[in-house]
């Protein structure tokens, strides 16, 4: 039985991006190529691995092996990164997932500032909720990730961001200063169900208030625009002013709560090279401030 890197690195493309033209498409390779190497995994290993009807996804067996596999890539791509880094410059493809406001408020800047640091590396975005992008960090899809409040660790901070009352524009609180969390009693309240749930319990304790939605939404795109629909009001990070529009402001609370942003590798497992590159990087910087 014979079992290779291209084959592996086939299986998780598909079983990542769900299915096999985007599987294509971020392996640089053609769609027959990879339907090939899985086929070919399928023949060493004498078992299917994807079911491949509807959206393709792992058979009971591809799911025993998918660590096993995406650990076998990791390895490999690690030893390559060693192996290619020039000057002690990273190069290669890291993958970087964080939540959706830091993705649209934060990462531009850091992206810009490594593509001119650090020509030789690509970043992959994955954008998710928090607990999805810690699982995918703890589980090896990605390569490193920023976490909202992660326990001590090797990471490093990145941002602070407080939250705020999100209001449509005409609402008659919007040009206040600050507003205690109390104030928003008189309107529908929307919850924001993703990773802000448990800072907005919080914020809602330290004003010893009950917290009452009228609405549990996931999606903070859905959120913004029930606030703009004037549905309700809701709080969200401050990193949330990249999104909105001149029909919502954000106005600071009197409950003030901070989230802490940090980048950082697996927990419990070796770092890619370029990953330690990126956060010493930005520790030194830290540093010398």
């Amino acid at each position: 039985m014979t079992i290779n890197i291209t084959q592996l690195r086939a299986f998780l493309a598909v079983s990542d991006e769900g299915g096999f033209g985007a599987a294509a498409e971020v392996s640089q390779i053609s769609q027959s190529a990879v339907s090939h190497a899985v086929a070919a995994l399928e023949k060493s290993l004498g078992h299917r691995v994807l079911i491949r009807h509807g959206q393709p996804r792992p058979t009971a067996f591809g799911e025993r092996i998918l660590d096993h596999a995406r650990a076998a890539i990791t390895a490999t791509d690690t030893i390559r990164a060693l192996a290619d880094q020039q000057d002690g410059r990273p190069t290669g493809i890291l993958r970087l997932a964080a939540p959706p406001t830091i993705c649209q408020g934060l990462l531009p800047g850091l992206l810009t500032r490594w593509r001119d640091e650090f020509p030789q590396l690509r970043i992959r975005v994955f954008e998710g909720e928090d607990d999805e992008v810690a699982d995918w960090l703890a589980s090896a899809i990605v390569d490193l990730a920023v976490l909202v409040d992660p326990p001590p660790g090797p990471g490093v901070q990145i941002g602070e961001d407080l939250f705020h009352a999100l209001l449509p524009h005409e609402h008659p609180l919007a040009e206040e200063d600050e507003v205690d969390i109390r104030d928003l009693d008189d309107d529908p309240f929307l919850l924001s169900c993703g990773g802000c749930e448990p800072h907005i319990r919080d914020i809602y304790r330290q004003a010893e208030s009950r917290l009452e939605p009228a609405h549990r939404i996931r999606e903070l795109g859905t959120l913004l625009a029930m606030v703009r629909a004037g549905v309700g009001v809701s709080v969200v990070p401050g990193l949330a002013a990249s999104m909105l529009d001149t029909r919502l402001v954000l106005v600071p609370l009197r409950q003030r709560l901070k989230r802490h942003l940090v980048l950082t590798g697996p927990l419990a497992k070796p770092w890619h090279p370029a990953t330690t590159a990126l956060v010493d990087a930005l520790r030194a910087e830290a540093d010398t401030a």
